[in-house]
């Protein structure tokens, strides 16, 4: 049966360096699909940049609602603007970061209904993880 997720009703989720609504995932009832908006502020000076972290099994895909940053993976720097789509392969060490002066907003989608497992991000409990 065809639902309607609100943002209102999305789980909010405690990761470093952004935030994260989790809007569709199996603890929502999904079977094979999770999706994430996450927010990334405008870096402070002297603010630590948070480290790269990768989904072992699966890909994610990032599409870039508004905002600039650029993605920095294990095969190379990828600077995204607003309509960019990033897919990120299986595997591959990878975190995105802010280069404007606004809050980047990203819509990251995963093929699975719950990223937690064969997602590894330094500093977050597994029950919480991950994304962009």
């Amino acid at each position: 049966m065809a639902r309607v997720f609100t943002q209102a009703e999305a789980k909010q989720l405690g990761l470093p360096g952004r935030k994260a609504l989790e809007i569709v995932s199996g603890a929502r009832g999904a079977r094979g699909v999770t999706l994430r908006l996450a927010e990334i502020p405008v870096p402070q000076p002297g603010e630590t940049p948070r480290s790269p972290h990768q989904h072992y099994d699966f890909e994610e895909c990032i599409y870039v609602l508004s905002g600039t940053g650029t993605t920095h993976a294990d095969s190379g720097e990828f600077p995204i603007k607003p309509g960019d789509t990033l897919l990120v392969p299986a595997g591959e060490k990878h975190v995105t970061r802010n280069t404007g002066n606004e809050p980047l907003l990203l819509l990251c989608f995963f093929p699975v209904a719950d990223i937690t497992k064969g997602t590894r991000e330094p500093g977050v409990s597994s029950g919480a993880c991950c994304n962009s």
